[in-house]
Formats: structure tokens, sequence, C-alpha cells
């Protein structure tokens, strides 16, 4: 009797073992989804868009000091101390080394050239609704930048937190491409056009989100405001709820995009500096499209404890 419970709980485990490995297993770029050509000029304003030079540029860094992509900001977060990587296009300390394929399963996927999960702090699971020409684009964008050398420091993390593999659950519960907001059937195209900015590229809501006690966003708090990330002070809310942008017309969106300066008079501050210098350099049809984007998200109250 003993060896059957023995062989039963043996066969449990190796079958939740198998289950488990398989369920976390990483994603990678299908065959033929990828662009034939990529358009660099096109790539400078994904670049933009996508906050790269917020997270990869040296803190603090200003003009052409933005692009040089060495990495080492520190994100301290209750799950450890993850730090920016070189995407510069170094080939030993940076991604010069890296094929079209691989940067397509790391935007896409948030998967490296080794096969491993990358955690979220990299903000894959926003990336991950982007066009493909895009992720292309931005590539071919990047491979024009300095290579500057040197490997930024690991992540500072403690068990079970140093487990990539199950990040492959993770990515099952909280990444997905559907958009998250259902526009009104009439939306205008410059809407929909934010949509894909601010839900994409522009990751807003990785920051201007909730989340869940495992770090992943809460969808049905979509933009309501939250405790930042590092765990020192908030992160407004931007939709038209109480405490958030409803007061502000698209056009105020707009202007404070491009200048940093809100109705009130007052100015851009925190980690919102380094994101409004990205906007500033995005055309002026994709700030007004940002702008109609928010101005149609469903009013949420205030997604941070009132006392922070």
């Amino acid at each position: 009797m003993l060896k059957k419970l023995l062989a039963a709980a043996l066969a449990v485990t190796v079958g939740g073992g198998a289950l488990f490995w398989t369920l976390s297993a990483p994603a990678s770029i299908e065959a033929g989804a990828l662009p034939s050509a990529a358009d660099a000029t096109r790539g400078e304003q994904v670049f933009w868009t996508g906050g790269c030079a917020s997270c990869h540029a040296k803190p603090g860094a200003d003009g052409e000091a933005r692009l040089a992509l060495a990495g080492g900001l520190e994100l301290k977060t209750e799950f450890g101390t993850f730090v920016a990587p070189n995407i510069s296009p170094d080939t030993k300390d940076g991604i010069g080394g890296w094929s079209e394929a691989e940067f397509a399963n790391a935007m896409l996927h948030g998967v490296s050239p080794r096969g491993e999960h990358y955690y979220p702090a990299f903000p894959y699971p926003s990336y991950a609704r982007m066009a493909p020409q895009d992720v292309a684009d931005l590539f071919a964008f990047l491979k024009t930048l300095p290579a500057i050398e040197g490997r930024a420091p690991d992540h500072q993390l403690s068990f079970p937190f140093t487990l990539r593999r199950g990040i492959g659950l993770w990515k099952r519960l909280y990444m997905h491409d559907a958009p998250v907001v259902a526009l009104a059937a009439d939306a205008s195209g410059l809407a929909r056009r934010g949509q894909y900015l601010v839900e994409g590229p522009g990751h807003c809501g990785e920051c201007h989100t909730p989340r869940s006690i495992t770090g992943g966003q809460d969808y049905e708090q979509w933009l309501a405001g939250a405790v930042a990330a590092e765990g020192a002070g908030v992160v407004p809310n931007i939709t038209a709820g109480e405490g958030g942008v409803g007061s502000w017309s698209a056009s105020d969106i707009a202007y404070y995009l491009e200048s940093g300066f809100t109705p009130d008079f007052d100015s851009v501050g925190g980690a919102m500096v380094s994101v409004q210098k990205n906007m500033a350099e995005l055309s002026k049809d994709d700030r007004d499209a940002i702008a109609a984007y928010l101005k149609a998200v469903p009013a949420k109250p205030n997604g941070y404890p009132s006392s922070r």
C-alpha cells in the first residue's frame, strides 16, 4: 500500500512539474512575423514614444547624452532592485550582436536571446501590443546610436525572485496583446492612434495603473494612478475621474506633453520629467492622438490610498 502511495505521489509530482515546465515555456517570434524592411527614421519616433532613454540612458542625461544607452538605472521595488541593461549597439556589452528576431522576441515576448524570461520591470507586457513594423524600425534606429562599452550591474534579487522560469506563468495572467479599453464604435482615428501609443509603445499603464500583489497591472483600474513602483509617492490618476485630468481639455493634455506645463501653470516634476522630454520629441499629431485617447478613457477614482 505504501509503495502505491509513493508511486502515486511521484507521478503527481512529475506530472505537475511537466505541466509547469510546459506552461512556463518562453514564447518565440513566429516565422514570417517580421517585416522585410525597416526604417530607422520612423524608428526614432518609436524610440521616443517607447521612452527608451528614460531607463537606459544615464540618469539625468540631457541632449545628445540621452542617446548613449549604457543602462545602469536602478529601480528599487518590493521584489528587489532591477537594473536597466546596456542596449547600445556595442557587440560585447550591448545588443549590437543581436538579430532582428532576437530583438523582436525581447520586445514582444519578454524573452532573451538565451531563451530566458526577462523580468517585467522591462515593460514588455505593453510592448506586446506593438506592431512588428514599429519593432523593426526601432531596432534599425538603435543600430545608428553610439556603441557604449561596459555592462550594467546585475539585478539585486533574492530567492524566489531569482527563478525566472516562473515568470512564464505570470505572463499567462498579465500579458496579452488585446486592447485594454473598448473604444466606442464611432471613436475617431485620432483616438485609436492614441490608444495604440498609450497602451503599446508608450506603456503609460506600467506606471499609472495599480498593481496586484504579484505585480500585474489591475486593468479594471486602468490609468487610475498608483503607488510608485519604488514605493515612495504616487503616480497620478490620468483618467477623467476625481483627482485625474477630467478638467483638462485635449489641447491642455497635448500642450503638457509638449511643454511640461499644466493648465494651472505648474510644471512637470519627478519621474515624469524624463517622460515629458520624450513626448516633446513626438509629432504634434501623435501628442494630439494621446490626448484624444486619454479623454476617451473611462473615468476611475484614484487607484492609490488617499493617505499616500
